[in-house]
């Protein structure tokens, strides 16, 4: 463009764009969507200041990406001026598939945002498809093969081929994405957990044998930037009062699947629901929605007549979520999971969406043997031969030792012990406390 275009941001300073295919992307409707979805889900609910959407950490993910390609020797004089097009388009367009509630609408609805952003990219009905298009025939489907970490060209040049250079800067273990969110997420939730020390990291790439490898030198700083991200996720992302908020929205569209199936009548228009469904979404259907669009429905939701679906749209409209207890492995969450259900019974309360079991595991690197390297170890270059880092970092090496952390919660409406008889209310109390 004869003009730099810049976006104002509060980690990097700005975002510049130079490329008018780039500013065509962010004028398109299916990127502005991005604006009305937040990044990180029902976090907002526990950290007050994380309303960020999914647009301006696209935004960031193209900023990390565009110094990687263009500040790092090594990629700028590796990937010619298409490969790195393609690389930003990538960067930019990896989360266009997202849903409202992100991970939380993938798992109630069985959707995929990759196949979704796949979808849209190249569906000739989109705009981002249209001015993709515009560029070059077929290049649309060059920046979908890059997001899907495959290789970009019909016809594969073998060792010579740059996707799996391009992949990674996208998706990998120390990629443009996690490098943003982890800055973005901490920033807007308050927290020093996501703070890392991006310039050294971005100095530290290097190309080597084809793929992206660190400088030794950069060791401390990896560590550093794994703990971060492990932290972050058992701080911020894992929080249990967010992980509430997220259950009774899923509770909430549990039941009303259920209503669906029963033929019961709606006051709202819930046809883009029985849509997803009964799998018969379109990509026009898709892109309707939006975070507006789902709080428009459970807002309706509050006032139906169904008891279960009021009360939990209520619930996640007013934050009045569940309670919870940790359970120290799945042998005693699932005994007192089942006490309370025989107890809940007696009341008829249903259980199905007044009782959740959760079971997360994280572990803050994924170690990978030669076999895998298709997965994007972290490899650093120590005296022209590339090592994992879990074989030279003794952080790294302990955390492995380790293994991943695994949290059991059980999650329940404290309101409901006020329906009990005293002898099971003090039963409740016992194991709740125990």
């Amino acid at each position: 463009m004869e003009e730099l275009k810049v976006f104002r941001d509060p980690l990097y300073g700005y975002v510049k764009v130079s490329h008018e295919l780039i500013w065509k992307l962010i004028q398109t409707k299916e990127f502005q969507r991005l604006r009305r979805i937040r990044q990180i889900g029902g976090v907002f609910v526990v950290y007050h200041t994380a309303e960020h959407s999914r647009f301006s950490h696209s935004l960031g993910v193209y900023e990390v990406a565009r110094r990687i390609l263009y500040e790092v020797s090594d990629v700028n004089n590796t990937l010619t001026e298409k490969e790195k097009l393609i690389t930003l388009c990538a960067a930019l367009l990896h989360d266009v598939g997202h849903g409202p509630y992100s991970h939380t609408f993938e798992m109630i609805f069985k959707t995929n945002h990759e196949e979704w952003t796949k979808k849209i990219l190249l569906n000739e009905h989109t705009e981002v498809h249209q001015v993709l298009e515009s560029y070059e025939e077929g290049f649309a489907k060059k920046v979908v093969r890059i997001i899907n970490k495959e290789c970009y060209l019909d016809d594969c040049l073998g060792a010579n081929c740059h996707h799996r250079i391009m992949s990674s800067i996208i998706s990998s273990q120390l990629d443009a994405d996690r490098l943003d969110y982890l800055q973005r997420d901490a920033y807007n939730t308050g927290t020093s957990y996501g703070e890392i020390d991006l310039d050294r990291l971005i100095r530290s790439f290097l190309i080597v044998d084809n793929q992206i490898a660190f400088k030794f030198t950069s060791m401390h700083a990896i560590e550093s930037y794994l703990l971060s991200r492990y932290h972050m996720y058992w701080q911020v992302y894992y929080h249990p009062v967010a992980i509430s908020f997220e259950i009774i929205l899923m509770l909430m569209f549990r039941r009303v699947k259920a209503l669906i199936e029963a033929g019961y009548k709606f006051n709202v228009d819930i046809s883009l629901i029985k849509k997803i469904i009964n799998n018969q979404l379109t990509t026009e259907d898709y892109l309707q929605m939006d975070e507006p669009w789902i709080n428009y429905l459970i807002q309706h939701f509050c006032r139906e007549q169904d008891k279960i679906l009021a009360d939990l749209s209520n619930r996640f409209m007013n934050r009045h979520l569940f309670k919870y207890i940790t359970c120290a492995n799945q042998q005693e969450l699932d005994t007192k999971y089942q006490t309370l259900e025989n107890i809940f019974s007696k009341y008829n309360i249903n259980s199905d969406y007044y009782l959740y079991r959760d079971t997360i595991s994280k572990e803050a690197y994924q170690y990978y043997t030669d076999d895998y390297l298709h997965t994007d170890p972290i490899l650093l270059l120590v005296k022209d031969k590339l090592v994992e880092i879990a074989e030279l970092s003794h952080v790294v090496k302990g955390i492995k030792s380790v293994g991943p952390k695994t949290d059991y919660k059980l999650y329940y409406p404290i309101e409901v012990l006020d329906e009990f008889s005293s002898e099971d209310k003090e039963l409740i109390m016992s194991i709740l406390s125990s």
